[in-house]
């Protein structure tokens, strides 16, 4: 069998065992023992069996932020609460002149949180547009100083408004770049990023079931046309055009997928120095407690990522033993493997020019949380590291401190950005606050 090793992995064998990093078997734990600094190393090779661990739903209870809480970062950095009172929210995009465009999808609306904003808490945040359907991917074309539209992606579609910079509201009406994203199902995000250069515009749409329930037997016509129009490995049935990353030119034309077998990518992001898509990933349940990871990875154009008949490269999912052996082989193994259950969502890189140079050429990603695992895990900011440009496949707690006990949490993670002035920016959804971070 043939598995794709991602480039992190030849470099994760020589990454140096820090006293507090946590590998094989250590690195299936839970909130109990995360912290600032903790670093986990998920192999391939560390992966339980399907049914090792037990399959068990924990739905955590959101109770009010205690008063004067904060999260917990690492020492030498600071955290304020900057926004308060939003209504749910998800995405964070930073525009060009520190503006910070905010994603409340429940409320179908874009807020910002101005560059000039009190960092107080105490924050205002104008509405840029409202009556949206499930807002939640934004964008600025074309990428630089000067863009002229914010994109915003729907549940159903891609509209864009026309923007100057400082904008707090469009200057004219929306218009319609793509019309009709696949809807239905529980994965309801559609994220978005152009390509460094503006020529593409790549977008992610999640699987609409947990491991293709009821997709049907085959796809109609021959498989070979199948997947000659929808990519390799792409599903059929109510899947069609779902659990992949398509791209189109900025206009919406040419619409096509770019990647396959992607069962949710929540987080898109652009990877500055090569330029490439990155996806931060929500696996599949209903195999263990820690089975299978959640991961980020680089996303290859013509890349298949498993789903879903494998997942973590050639590895079937037993609810559909013996199918599609012909794709075993080209499975991608992800770049960075994620504590199983976490819930990746927004992911966003840094340049380290404000941060410590450690730091250069990094990505954080929210992680929002399990519900279905036996002991709560997630609920945090982390860190993948690189070295020398490439990921070593090990990720650090950054962010921590939102879970009180095995079923009260008070903040889950969801958007995360970079703003102007170099600090991160990060949302949580349970009690609708947006912190900022930067060295002390």
């Amino acid at each position: 069998m043939r598995i794709i090793l991602p480039l992190a992995l030849s470099i994760a064998c020589a990454l140096p065992a820090a006293a507090d990093t946590l590998s094989g078997s250590k690195a299936f734990g839970d909130w109990r023992n995360d912290r600032p600094g903790t670093v986990r190393l998920i192999r391939p090779a560390d992966l339980p069996a399907p049914g090792e661990t037990p399959v068990v739903a924990n739905v955590s209870g959101i109770v009010p932020r205690p008063e004067g809480g904060k999260p917990r970062v690492p020492a030498g950095f600071d955290v304020q609460l900057v926004a308060s009172d939003l209504s749910g929210p998800r995405t964070l995009r930073a525009a060009p002149n520190g503006d910070i465009f905010i994603a409340e999808s429940a409320a179908g609306r874009i807020g910002v949180l101005t560059a000039d904003a009190p960092r107080d808490g105490s924050a205002k945040t104008p509405i840029f547009a409202d009556g949206l359907n499930r807002p939640y991917g934004v964008a600025f074309y074309p990428p630089g100083a000067e863009p002229r539209f914010v994109y915003v992606a729907e549940t159903g579609r891609v509209v864009r408004f026309p923007y100057r910079t400082g904008d707090l509201k469009p200057s004219g009406p929306a218009e319609v770049v793509i019309d009709s994203l696949p809807g239905g199902g529980s994965h309801w995000t559609r994220d978005i990023a152009f390509s460094p250069d503006g020529k593409q515009l790549f977008i992610s749409i999640g699987s609409r079931s947990n491991a293709g329930e009821g997709m049907g037997d085959a796809p109609p016509g021959r498989l070979a046309d199948w997947e000659a129009q929808h990519g390799v490995g792409a599903g059929w049935g109510g899947e069609t055009g779902r659990a992949a990353v398509l791209v189109a030119d900025p206009d919406g034309g040419n619409l096509r997928p770019f990647a396959t077998g992607v069962r949710n990518c929540s987080g898109l992001a652009i990877e500055p120095a090569s330029g490439a898509p990155w996806c931060a990933v929500n696996e599949r349940d209903g195999l263990g407690d820690n089975l299978p990871p959640d991961y980020a990875t680089r996303v290859e154009a013509g890349g298949f990522y498993g789903w879903p008949w494998f997942y973590t490269g050639g590895n079937p999912d037993p609810r559909h033993a013996g199918e599609r052996e012909d794709l075993r082989e080209r499975a991608i193994v992800p770049d960075v493997l994620f504590q199983p259950h976490s819930a990746p969502l927004g992911m966003a890189f840094h340049d380290g020019k404000t941060f410590p140079p450690d730091y250069a050429g990094n990505a954080f990603v929210a992680l929002h949380g399990s519900w279905n695992r036996g002991r709560l895990t997630g609920y945090k900011v982390v860190r993948l590291l690189f070295e020398q440009g490439k990921p070593t496949g090990a990720y650090e707690d950054f962010m921590t401190g939102f879970v009180l006990s095995g079923n009260a949490v008070w903040g889950r993670p969801v958007g995360i950005t970079v703003g102007k002035d170099g600090a991160l920016y990060v949302s949580e959804d349970g009690n609708g606050t947006i912190w900022r971070v930067a060295p002390s």
